[in-house]
């Protein structure tokens, strides 16, 4: 059972933390940290020690003073975090009304700030100063599967239902009570064509015409760091102006596959403290046998596949091979595994992916710990981000937001207040609970971005945002 080394550990340390924080932990210069990660110079084993306390403690462990501030919202288990913590941010106000996330988030992020549950019962005023908001509001009322439920349960969906979809509001009115140098939105795909479009005009409305942000979007597919499908809509916006662009994120033509992210059978799979045997069996170099899917349930999938291929439709279960970019993993996971079920073998009954095996695939590090049962796991990065694209996305808003804070100051400066500066916008009120305004407008010509190819309706956009080139489909639909 060989355990995580430290040039592993380096890797990992350098998904999370810049080259200077690590450097700062180990008491090393940072051309020396380079030269490791090149691997130009071997990492000293005397080392692991210390990046072992760096990836437990997180941004707690790392002493340099942070680059900027930053609150996270509808946090989950804290995928966006890690993307921007990877940066030198400093979190100081967590949200999740999640218990099962709040003790994943908690595990692995400890609680050095407040945390809060119900995001819409904390006025405004009493969330910390920030340089940078982030939320990845929840998904479902825009959803098409989350609209499929409500439609068949005769419920509203979208701004008209009357829980979860007046939860962006609720981000808005935090954005223009403390009007931070820039935001970071994340939702599905669904968003920019949901309600043929008009839902995605009153977000675009809200942010930029009552809040005075300058807004860019972009589908993203998850395909680029990780093996898996999963398309979902980032919006950044900057207080002041930005040459903000999309060309600038580096998204790799040829992703990872499948293999990648699986367990490995030949004697090289690390073992992790944290998950024990859990999932593999180290000794037997197998995954854990209760993954594999009982002859009933096979058996199910297999007849459920036939009879909507008999009807001509395309629900079926998804077989995934070593060199597989996979479907896209769900909150529903944990029901059957059907959207990712790894062949085994000729003749031999597939596999689910194991919850380590889920956090790889979300580009989630090894030191990430899994404190919940199977099932809350699934259901918690199933409804997580793809850790490298925030990353990735949060490295192209860095120069950006560093130049608005060198301009009107920073929340990271001890001291320092983060309301409208010289030359900014006064903030606007807006009132989460009276949606009618903004609806309202929802015709309204928007403003238009220089660096963003604007289309007249959310739908157009949709397709010259999705411009980014897709992996051939590699995963086997049953």
């Amino acid at each position: 059972m060989p355990p995580a080394h430290s040039r592993d550990l380096l890797r990992q340390a350098r998904q999370r933390f810049t080259q200077q924080q690590i450097a700062t932990h180990v008491g090393k210069d940072v051309k020396t940290v380079r030269r490791w990660e090149k691997g130009e110079t071997p990492c000293p084993a005397m080392l692991e020690p210390a990046l072992r306390e760096l990836l437990r403690g997180g941004a707690r462990a790392v002493a340099a003073p942070a680059r900027f501030r930053f609150v996270d919202l509808f946090a989950g288990i804290g995928g966006i975090r890690l993307g921007f913590e990877a940066h030198g941010g400093k979190c100081v106000f967590t949200s999740e009304w999640n218990p099962f996330s709040k003790k994943t988030y908690l595990e692995n992020h400890g609680e050095d700030h407040t945390f809060a549950g119900d995001i819409t019962v904390v006025p405004a005023a009493d969330v910390p100063d920030h340089d940078v908001l982030l939320a990845g509001f929840p998904c479902q009322p825009f959803s098409i599967a989350g609209v499929s439920k409500k439609n068949a349960l005769g419920r509203p969906h979208g701004f008209e239902c009357a829980t979860q979809g007046t939860l962006f509001f609720d981000v808005a009115r935090i954005i223009a009570e403390k009007r931070p140098a820039a935001f970071l939105l994340e939702n599905v795909k669904n968003l920019v064509s949901h309600d043929h479009g008009r839902t995605f005009d009153v977000i675009l409305q809200v942010l930029r015409d009552e809040l005075g942000y300058d807004v860019h979007y972009r589908v993203i597919d998850g395909r680029h760091f990780t093996p898996q499908h999963r398309e979902r809509i980032i919006i950044v916006g900057f207080r002041e102006p930005a040459a903000f662009s999309w060309d600038a994120p580096a998204l790799p033509e040829d992703g990872p596959r499948l293999a990648s992210i699986l367990h490995r059978t030949d004697g090289r799979e690390p073992a992790l403290p944290w998950d024990g045997e859990r999932f593999f069996d180290h000794g037997a170099r197998r995954v854990q046998p209760k993954y594999t899917l009982t002859p009933g349930l096979w058996q199910y999938l297999q007849q459920y596949a036939e009879k909507h291929r008999a009807a001509g439709n395309g629900f079926g279960y998804g077989l995934a091979f070593p060199h597989s970019v996979t479907r896209t993993l769900s909150a529903r996971y944990h029901k059957d595994g059907s959207e990712i079920l790894v062949h085994q073998g000729e003749g031999l009954r597939p596999r689910r992916l194991t919850p380590r095996e889920c956090a790889r695939l979300m580009g989630f590090p090894d030191t990430f710990r899994i404190p919940v049962s199977d099932t809350q796991a699934y259901r918690q990065f199933g409804n997580s981000v793809v850790m490298p694209v925030m990353r990735e996305v949060a490295r192209t808003m860095m120069p950006h937001v560093d130049a608005a804070l060198g301009k009107a100051g920073t929340a990271a400066n001890a001291g320092s207040a983060v309301g409208p500066k010289s030359g900014a916008k006064e903030a606007p009120q807006v009132k989460p609970k009276s949606r009618s305004k903004a609806q309202a407008k929802s015709g309204a010509t928007r403003k238009t971005s220089a660096s963003h190819k604007t289309a007249g309706s959310a739908s157009a956009t949709a397709n010259a945002a999705n411009a980014a080139p897709r992996a051939e489909p590699a995963t086997e639909a049953a």
